[in-house]
């Protein structure tokens, strides 16, 4: 015949139900703690985000809104010439009119030899006259004032004029183009000189190991 154990003391019945009750507690704050730990890692994603998508968005979007424009027949643009042109913006709205006509100065250093650089100031982006005689482009607005070959003479800018990347394709001059040249896409700085400029423009000289002419 099985003999019976005891009944349980009080004393052992007390430290029972003091161990579930603390197995419980224990359970309670495991889960109180994961779905904490859950609740962070997705705030952090959501944080994360936004954060990244700023950093990498540029990189990712860079040649989104860029394309190659025909400017036309390259032998239109003369050796020693700088010429105003205008291009349709391949990025526009029906509504846009004749605000999606760009203007761009094309400057012809030596045959096959081109640069287009954006009609905007490089200051607050007031749009910049070529003088000839002078074979300086000036600002209207504040008095920035460009050599021939784009870089900085003078006034408030703290660069040169911004620059479309050009092609020769098929006989014809082509810009990539439909977003403005900026610091953030696809500026070009040309400087060539090592020493400071003079005032006003007294000759043109090649850039240093180069027949490019640029102001001495």
């Amino acid at each position: 015949m099985d003999e019976k154990l005891p009944p349980p003391s009080p004393q052992e019945q007390e430290q029972e139900q003091e161990q579930l009750l603390e197995r419980d507690r224990i359970s309670r704050r495991s889960f109180l703690m994961n779905v904490g730990l859950a609740i962070n890692a997705a705030v952090g994603v959501l944080l994360a985000v936004p954060v990244v998508a700023y950093i990498l968005g540029p990189v990712m979007r860079r040649r989104e809104y860029l394309t190659w424009v025909d400017l036309g027949d390259a032998a239109k643009f003369n050796p020693g010439e700088t010429k105003l042109v205008s291009f349709r913006n391949p990025f526009t709205n029906e509504w846009d009119g004749e605000t999606a006509n760009i203007p761009a100065y094309v400057r012809t250093a030596a045959p096959g030899r081109y640069t287009v650089f954006a009609v905007n100031c490089a200051h607050l982006g007031c749009p910049v006259r070529w003088f000839s005689e002078s074979q300086l482009f000036m600002c209207p607005c504040h008095g920035g004032v460009y050599y021939a070959d784009g870089s900085r003479a003078s006034g408030p800018p703290e660069r040169g004029l911004f620059e479309y990347p050009t092609k020769i394709e098929n006989g014809h001059l082509l810009i990539e183009a439909g977003q403005m040249p900026t610091l953030s896409n696809r500026a070009a700085v040309r400087p060539c000189r090592e020493q400071s400029q003079p005032t006003l423009v007294k000759r043109i000289a090649p850039c240093p190991g180069t027949d490019e002419p640029t102001i001495g």
